[in-house]
């Protein structure tokens, strides 16, 4: 599966593997526990953490939210799911958390980190419904023109796109999810979790800047109702666009969820 994936055609070049600056997959890995960070990763992440106590809980409840969220989804009849700026496989990725409530379900990951796509070819892609593919999400026809997603993803069905804390690095967020939707069919879904400075605004905007000074990633937090627009032809699902909380750190929320339906 993956030898086959390796050669299936023309692409773009990868991401070069740039180990000497944090990485957003590896930083938020380190966040949630995880063990596929470096020095420069762990670094960063306790900057932020002395700037805001509470990111780690809030990046466990955004994974949470990713989990309620396919669950949700699956449990609408969706068996499709392209996970966009996947980030580091955890114990339980989105393959795992559908399969539970549905059969037969179909899933790309997509990143543009060429070490993210070498985790997950090497522990996620067990079968032919699974496929890893670098790709850079600010392209969205070059990514639901691949050859993975063509194989797998059916667009005459519906498509649950997941965009679980990535769109927040992004500036033209807004055009990457109306690309996106231009090629679902009715009745596909959108989980977008965002980190919001609404209720934080001074520690978010300090963690923003060491952020982007520490590695060169900058990082745009959205309020809530920015988020809400992000949807476009998306309906959000009850309640809405909500603030995630989580965990035992004390301070305000840093993560909007919502779930929307085509």
């Amino acid at each position: 599966m993956a030898t086959d994936m390796a050669t299936a055609g023309p692409r773009a070049p990868e991401t070069p593997l740039a180990l000497h600056r944090p990485g957003p997959a590896r930083v938020q890995d380190y966040l949630l526990g995880g063990k596929d960070n470096y020095a420069g990763d762990r670094r960063l992440a306790h900057r932020i953490l002395d700037v805001l106590p509470q990111a780690a809980d809030a990046a466990l409840a955004a994974r949470a939210f990713l989990a309620g969220s396919v669950r949700l989804l699956a449990e609408r009849g969706l068996r499709q799911f392209v996970d966009l700026g996947c980030g580091l496989p955890r114990a339980d990725n989105p393959h795992q958390m559908a399969a539970r409530h549905i059969a037969g379900t179909r899933v790309v990951y997509v990143d543009h980190d060429p070490l993210v796509i070498a985790h997950a070819r090497a522990l996620l892609v067990d079968g032919g419904n699974i496929a890893a593919l670098p790709a850079d999400i600010r392209d969205p026809a070059a990514v639901l023109d691949s050859p993975e997603v063509r194989r797998l993803i059916d667009p005459a069905e519906p498509v649950a796109l997941l965009l679980s804390s990535v769109l927040h690095f992004l500036p033209g967020a807004r055009d990457i999810v109306a690309g996106l939707a231009a090629s679902a069919a009715p009745g596909s879904g959108l989980v977008v979790s965002h980190l919001t400075a609404d209720f934080a605004p001074a520690a978010i905007a300090e963690a923003a800047r060491i952020y982007r000074e520490a590695s060169g990633v900058p990082v745009y937090p959205r309020g809530g109702t920015e988020v809400a627009r992000l949807l476009g032809p998306f309906r959000p699902l009850p309640p809405g666009v909500v603030p995630l909380t989580g965990g035992t750190s004390a301070g305000a929320p840093l993560v909007h969820g919502v779930v929307g339906i085509r």
